[in-house]
């Protein structure tokens, strides 16, 4: 009896949905190297959308992207890896370190893509 309830506790644990944590930031963010502060207009800029755990970009290779995890590495610093999935490509991960510069700027370094700074959309 007991070895019937662990395994049913353990097929319920394994059923359960797995809920990736939120991005540290929201909203949508603009490509600007501008250090002005405020939000920009962003109709003619790559725009990064973080709405939850999801991350979206309008000139991106990959248009979507789900968040796996987030590691806190100093204040308002932060090891991301996402997972996207393409026509060519499921289940695909990319890491980069996303830092708040500041309430309007933000910075995600890029393994391989470098360095892309963007400022609060209006």
């Amino acid at each position: 009896m007991q070895q019937m309830i662990l395994t049913a506790m353990l097929l319920l644990a394994l059923s359960a949905p797995t809920f990736a944590a939120s991005y540290p930031v929201s909203g949508k963010w603009g490509q600007s190297a501008s250090s002005e502060k405020g939000a920009i207009d962003c109709s003619k800029l790559r725009v990064i959308a973080f709405n939850g755990d999801t991350r979206t970009d309008s000139k991106g290779g990959v248009p979507a992207f789900r968040n796996k995890s987030i590691t806190p590495e100093a204040p308002g610093r932060y090891r991301v890896v996402d997972e996207f999935t393409t026509g060519q490509i499921r289940n695909g991960h990319i890491n980069y370190t996303l830092r708040q510069v500041d309430a309007d700027h933000i910075e995600m370094n890029m393994q391989q893509g470098g360095m892309l700074k963007l400022q609060r959309c209006k």
